[in-house]
């Protein structure tokens, strides 16, 4: 019996779409917050002319990362300042110096967007040890060629591990700035005491080396820029975990309790660094991070292409279709699970041929529901939250919850002769 025929009983109900309404707070002018929160004297002023400045650039997609780079470039560059932009992403883009910069450029980040070259590299030298006993490494161009070392990144929680310090700038400093080496000394004991491995890590840097400065970025809801503050490196470790906190109350969420199935359309390093956010999702690949799940299956329909194969967090998923495994690039993936010892995160589901075997494989591995009311949950990916869709058993919850608002009336999946989705969104 082929699987078409073993799935041919499997009803696939009629879609809804759903605006999940969240608050918005927004920065309106992100240059001119930059160069306001760089302009105190505590800031740029510990710069002088001629100093060569090292930029992080990160792997993740940061809302208006470009411009916020640009404008730091060009704040550092009006002081007579020589900076440059150094790939800070650990073992991201296959721990190779050429893998990071293309991670980079997906991102938008090139010499001509920014105004400032890109120096890549995976060389690290050592600074030090940490108060736990760890080596602790920096990229050997920040060390040996900057004068002075600069921090930005995006402070939000951490899809595997609680803690003052997770994604942040603490761990930019420690695992982004560390490159394979640091990202693998800084794992070596599992995800239960990450975070303050980080922050000894982090400390210690910021000690021995030339970090002048952070900016920290927190995003609303809707992945757009809400906050940007500047922190002199004496105050990065005491006002991070105020900034994580805030952070943690923008999050997005599904706002659906339960439901059996959710189906995500891409997932990528770009979204998270699991591929599709764990906090967004309710499911974790590690034992220190489990919660009562909200659904019982989910699907995955293809891979973003800024992630250029990286399937890290595929494994987070139950069926994927055949789009996603022929996509795939083992050697841009198996760096993520061999330095941070998730190998779970990178196992590879039930593979369907396409869109509609996929969802059907989904629903039938479902147990205890009624299939003839089947409820699923359809999203872009975990960034992008604000509109979704919905089968129509799940409208009496929209109903009774104020923050959920119906935008049309239930319409059936299309599917073209390969079994793949005419639309989505």
């Amino acid at each position: 019996m082929s699987l078409e025929q073993l799935l041919a009983h499997v009803h696939i109900p009629k879609m809804v779409r759903v605006r999940q309404n969240f608050a918005r707070p927004m920065l309106t002018d992100i240059p001119k917050t930059v160069k306001e929160e760089m302009q105190r004297p505590e800031i740029l002023g510990r710069i002088k002319s001629g100093d060569k400045i090292a930029v992080t650039a990160g792997s993740r997609g940061i809302a208006n990362i470009v411009i916020i780079l640009r404008e730091v470039v060009a704040n550092l560059k009006a002081i007579g300042a020589e900076p440059f932009i150094i790939p800070t992403m650990g073992s991201h883009g296959g721990a190779t110096a050429e893998g990071q910069v293309e991670v980079l450029h997906s991102l938008g980040i090139t010499e001509e967007s920014v105004g400032a070259p890109i120096q890549a590299t995976m060389d690290v030298v050592q600074v030090g040890v940490s108060a736990g006993g760890m080596p602790v490494y920096f990229d050997k161009y920040a060390a040996t060629v900057a004068d002075a070392t600069v921090i930005i990144n995006r402070v939000k929680p951490h899809t595997s591990f609680r803690g003052s310090f997770e994604s942040g700038l603490a761990k930019m400093i420690a695992i982004g700035l560390g490159k394979q080496r640091g990202a693998e000394c800084c794992h070596s004991g599992g995800s239960g005491k990450m975070s303050k491995r980080i922050e000894d890590i982090a400390q210690t840097c910021i000690e021995k080396t030339n970090i002048v400065f952070a900016l920290g970025i927190i995003e609303n809801a809707f992945d757009e820029t809400c906050k940007i503050v500047a922190l002199p490196k004496e105050e990065i470790m005491t006002q991070e975990p105020e900034l994580l906190e805030e952070a943690r109350t923008n999050l997005p969420q599904i706002l659906f309790p339960k439901y059996d199935v959710l189906m995500v359309n891409k997932i990528g390093k770009n979204i998270s660094g699991l591929g599709m956010d764990p906090n967004i999702i309710k499911r974790f690949p590690t034992l220190a991070m489990q919660f009562e799940p909200s659904m019982q299956r989910i699907v995955v329909l293809d891979l973003t292409d800024e992630t250029h194969g990286n399937f890290h967090g595929l494994g987070l998923a139950d069926v994927c279709t055949k789009r996603v495994f022929e996509k795939i690039d083992y050697s841009k993936t198996y760096p993520n699970p061999l330095t941070s010892r998730l190998p779970e995160a990178s196992k590879i589901p039930m593979v369907m041929e396409n869109d509609i075997l996929a969802l059907k494989a989904a629903i039938q591995t479902c147990s205890n529901v009624d299939y003839s009311k089947i409820k699923i949950v359809w999203i872009k990916n975990t960034l992008k939250l604000d509109e979704i869709l919905i089968s129509e058993h799940l409208l009496d919850q929209v109903r009774s919850d104020s923050r959920l608002e119906i935008r049309g009336d239930p319409q059936p999946m299309v599917f073209n002769e390969r079994g793949d989705l005419l639309r989505d969104f």
